[in-house]
């Protein structure tokens, strides 16, 4: 069968009992979508948590290698990484202790799907959550 995003209502109750967000592939770019896009979050109230190990800090934020360097919990794994690496993020994914795993758009992934869906995980792909908070939640 093919992946199907959950409803408005389930990826509203979402975002409103959600508070930390890993985000896989945050820049220290200030240009690029995934810094644009974590900081309206940061600035919506989330805990924005970098995961890159290309950097030092985003958002003012110190980043971590992976998301197994993680201390604490994660409500929404969010990556900003192309299609072909989401199966080995959704493997590493289903080790913490997250259960929504959020793809921005244009990344999609079956493989990563199926992967999270048999450890209980709530998956959405080729969404961006900033137009998703926007839609379901305003501002």
């Amino acid at each position: 069968m093919a992946f199907e995003n959950p409803s408005n209502d389930r990826i509203k109750d979402i975002l409103e009992t959600s508070k930390t967000i890993a985000v896989v592939g945050l820049s220290d770019n200030p240009s690029r979508t995934s810094y644009q896009v974590s900081k309206e979050m940061q600035n919506a109230g989330y805990n924005i948590i970098p995961v890159n190990p290309t950097i030092e800090e985003s958002l003012g934020v110190k980043a971590v290698n992976s998301l197994k360097d993680i201390k604490g919990p994660i409500d929404i794994i969010n990556v900003f990484r192309r299609s072909e690496y989401v199966p080995d993020i959704a493997r590493e994914a289903v080790q913490t202790d997250a259960k929504v795993f959020w793809a921005q758009q244009g990344v999609i992934s079956e493989e990563a799907a199926d992967i999270l869906q048999e450890h209980d995980f709530t998956v959405l792909m080729d969404t961006c959550i900033k137009v998703a908070h926007s839609v379901t939640i305003g501002k």
